[in-house]
């Protein structure tokens, strides 16, 4: 009995400390956030946790500059991309779930290892095709989103699909479902915790890409948050209290769609990962 004590107490610390290590680098970012620059790099200020002199200038510094343009950027390219790759991913998965054919076990260790190629060996021929088709700067770099994001969706809905009975779709045949009315009308809704994760990890991707944007949108109308706050430096200095704040408004957005969605991303991981 005391044996099992120890060790529920012993985890408990374990993780109590493994979380406190993940919190913190957040933590010291929201409280640096209201520091002004005196204290951020004050020798006997830097390492406090409660500022002097607390201050809101970092966050009117950011907002003047543009901050909140560069949110509707990443928020327009985001639910683009992630409208665009659920779709495309829908349709694809549901393919290579159901149809037999020759070659697609190929097909899908080629989806795979278009994910593992590193974005520097891709981005010099798009940027080259946006050039050609003058899509610079321009919303259409969620075109390019897709090389990163598709691949990942493809491989979590192709597991939900196969886990749906053969069995549903034959009695939607019988009751008079075209194919495609099975898919949308049947198969689709039933396969939701898998578009669910495939849709919000496609999101935070997106919101948080930056190669692809810095390179396609040079233009500063179109540059997206990851962009707009690598750019917050002078010649000689990095401003951390802006990109602290910075950091904390662009967070927002990602937190709060995982706190609303967390039960249908764990159940979307999870429920594919078992063969029934």
């Amino acid at each position: 009995m005391k044996t099992k004590r120890l060790t529920k107490v012993t985890s408990a610390i374990i993780i109590a400390a493994f979380l406190a290590v993940m919190v913190f680098p957040f933590f010291w970012i929201l409280i640096t956030s209201f520091k002004p620059s005196s204290e951020i790099f004050g020798k006997d200020t830097a390492f406090n946790i409660i500022a002097n002199n607390p201050t809101l200038i970092n966050y009117k510094a950011v907002l003047d500059k543009g901050i909140l343009n560069s949110v509707k950027n990443s928020f327009i390219v985001a639910t683009v991309t992630t409208i665009y790759v659920v779709c495309v991913a829908t349709l694809s998965a549901y393919i290579l779930a159901r149809v037999r054919f020759k070659g697609k076990g190929l097909v899908l260790g080629l989806i795979l290892s278009v994910s593992m190629f590193p974005q520097m060996v891709v981005v010099g021929p798009i940027f080259n095709m946006f050039y050609k088709l003058n899509m610079l700067n321009s919303y259409f770099v969620t075109l390019a989103y897709s090389s990163i994001t598709l691949p990942a969706a493809v491989w979590i809905m192709v597991a939900h699909f196969k886990r749906i009975p053969l069995s549903i779709e034959e009695a939607a045949s019988i009751d008079g479902c075209s194919q495609w009315q099975t898919l949308w009308k049947v198969i689709f809704p039933i396969a939701l915790p898998g578009v669910f994760t495939s849709a919000i990890m496609t999101f935070i991707a997106a919101w948080n890409e930056y190669l692809l944007t810095m390179t396609l949108n040079s233009d500063k109308q179109f540059q997206t948050v990851p962009v707009a706050i690598n750019a917050l430096r002078t010649q000689f200095s990095i401003l951390w209290g802006e990109i602290t704040a910075a950091t904390v408004l662009v967070v927002i957005p990602t937190l709060i769609i995982v706190l609303l969605f967390q039960k249908q991303i764990v159940s979307g991981m999870t429920s594919g990962a078992v063969k029934e």
